[in-house]
């Protein structure tokens, strides 16, 4: 595979106890973890991430499975693309670049590998930001007509090996460009930098891929929802302050009230929502700069 890379950033392989993952890192400060999701990887904070530098570390790693890091196999009881098991990778990556603690903001499905990072880590995260979701087990709850119809690739992708991946792999650009222009305000493919979307359609056509991103769904539909609700049912909570946005276009818009349903999950929480649909990076990248510049700041 090629290795893009966003302006001003360095992108190394880092080996971890358990992954080797790709990141890539620029500027100076505290550290802040960019964390992307589905069907992405960590070129989606193209837009945005230079204007972090000026304050931070910022730190953009492919999650295990995505972009140019390593793709395991999943395991049978998706242990091993968890939202549990991603976080640690993301402890284990701070470990080697001798980070104690970070601000960490998550898009997607990396805003679920954040929020369990919270969780099972509270002393690594100083600062949560999350983008576009609401709680996985919140998620599966508040399931009815129209959120199953928006977010039909929860129930597609999850389905036991190997059907997902033998659908999408007889049209793996298709399948990935009618997923990204589906979920955008503008039902456009416009809104994404021609590396970063070049970059979603190379890692489509990988077969290990495709199996990773069906594990990481296959894992969000058991073993995650699992642990949202003992966390639940234990009473634990995020204690870093988080920060909320979503879009009117996207998912959480379509849950109830999604920042009520943050407010639930942890002890301080700000919310704000805006003109955007689900790749609110993309596609209203001053949105994220207004929200999350002054709160890691």
């Amino acid at each position: 595979m090629a290795e893009p890379r966003i302006a001003g950033f360095d992108r190394q392989r880092i080996a971890l106890p358990d992954v080797t993952l790709s990141v890539q890192m620029a500027g100076r400060g505290p550290a802040l973890v960019l964390l992307h999701g589905y069907p992405q990887n960590g070129m989606c904070w193209s837009l945005v991430a230079p204007e972090f530098i000026a304050s931070h570390r910022v730190i953009i790693p492919d999650l295990r499975g995505y972009g140019l890091s390593d793709a395991p196999a999943d395991d049978a009881r998706h242990h091993r693309y968890s939202k549990r098991r991603m976080a640690q990778d993301i402890v284990d990556l701070l470990d080697v670049l001798d980070v104690d603690q970070a601000m960490v903001l998550g898009h997607d499905r990396g805003a679920r590998v954040a929020y369990r990072l919270a969780l099972d880590h509270p002393a690594r995260v100083g600062r949560l930001g999350i983008i576009e979701i609401a709680p996985t087990a919140d998620y599966w709850a508040n399931w009815g007509a129209e959120l199953a119809m928006a977010a039909y690739h929860w129930t597609f992708l999850a389905q036991p090996h190997p059907l997902p991946e033998r659908m999408i792999g007889a049209d793996p650009q298709a399948y990935v460009d009618w997923t990204l222009q589906s979920w955008t305000k503008a039902k456009s493919l416009a809104v994404f930098p021609a590396d970063s979307l070049a970059s979603y359609r190379r890692q489509a056509t990988d077969p290990a891929r495709i199996h990773a991103m069906c594990a990481d769904y296959r894992a969000g539909a058991t073993t995650d929802r699992a642990d949202d609700e003992a966390d639940r049912a234990a009473g634990r909570k995020i204690t870093a302050p988080l920060r909320f946005l979503y879009g009117h276009h996207g998912f959480p818009a379509r849950s109830g009230d999604p920042a009520a349903i943050w407010r639930s999950w942890a002890t301080s929480v700000t919310a704000t929502a805006c003109d955007s649909g689900h790749f609110v990076m993309e596609e209203a990248p001053e949105a994220v700069l207004e929200s999350f510049v002054p709160f890691f700041a």
